[in-house]
């Protein structure tokens, strides 16, 4: 065990620099802290190259924008930082954290123009995100809260504070014995898990729901277009609830779930057949390549 994550051997990139693994702190008056004003990426790094790493740089830069929080940094100044990161940890395999915030400044009300926007570049060393869910297939809740319309929040922001209902769901979840939660969206159409998408199977072919209220994975989007290379049908549609009775195999995406079988979703059972199967080696390939 490596210990908490604030009491670590290591060193992480912050505003510029890198400092002492226990010495990364902001102060109690963080604008973050109070008012969610941050976003982040996760990222994996396999043989010393993360994965679709620019993307991921990009991303973070719009979701500062839509939060109306200008991120200091280029593009390749992220990765600059990324990359420094992993070098003064000895690390080529490793999950990688980039957060942006709001500061603590002049101003500590809901208002924080005159307040610094700060980033960290953190990592660790991380393994199967549900364990031996791999083999297994994951165990899915299906979580009271939904996911909420466009017209309230960001979507396409990877934002902290839409993460809230996702820490909620999945805790009541673990306590149910499973490791993960489905959500549905607003109008009651099935959405995601609590960080990563959703796929099922049916008759050979793949179906996911449309990524209209809720992020379009980076993973997705890698995923999708395995499938369509492989000639397999793909169909982003919105999904009913009545219809995972009907779905034969299903699994997650994300870059820390990387691709999961998923084996139940409450009262509803999946096999951990030869397309999520195949579709999880070809990732694993892609992003060792």
């Amino acid at each position: 065990m490596a210990g908490a994550y604030d009491d670590r051997d290591g060193k992480i990139w912050m505003d510029g620099k890198m400092v002492e693994w226990r010495d990364a702190n902001v102060h109690i008056l963080t604008h973050a802290l109070h008012y969610a004003s941050s976003v982040f990426e996760g990222e994996r790094c396999y043989n010393g190259t993360i994965f679709k790493s620019r993307l991921h740089s990009e991303r973070l830069l719009k979701s500062g924008q839509l939060l109306d929080m200008t991120i200091p940094y280029s593009v390749d100044e992220i990765e600059e930082a990324k990359y420094a990161m992993l070098k003064a940890n000895g690390w080529t395999d490793a999950y990688v954290r980039v957060v942006a915030w709001r500061g603590a400044g002049d101003d500590m009300g809901v208002s924080a123009r005159r307040n610094p926007v700060r980033m960290a570049v953190a990592g660790w060393e991380w393994g199967n995100y549900y364990g031996d869910a791999k083999t297994k297939g994951a165990k899915l809740d299906i979580a009271k809260w939904r996911r909420p319309d466009p017209r309230t929040i960001p979507v396409e922001a990877k934002a902290a504070g839409l993460y809230m209902i996702c820490t909620m769901s999945k805790h009541i979840a673990e306590d149910k014995g499973c490791s993960d939660a489905l959500f549905m969206d607003y109008r009651g159409y099935v959405a995601e898990a609590t960080g990563a998408n959703i796929f099922f199977v049916k008759d050979g072919e793949v179906h996911t729901p449309l990524a209209d209220c809720f992020l379009n994975g980076i993973t997705r989007q890698t995923v999708i277009g395995l499938l369509k290379d492989k000639g397999i049908t793909v169909h982003e549609r919105r999904i009913e609830p009545s219809e995972l009775a009907g779905f034969e195999q299903c699994w997650l995406t994300g870059t820390a779930a990387e691709v999961t079988p998923v084996g139940q979703i409450g009262d509803f059972h999946f096999e951990v057949g030869a397309l999520t199967r195949d579709i999880s080696e070809t990732y694993e390939k892609l992003v060792r390549s």
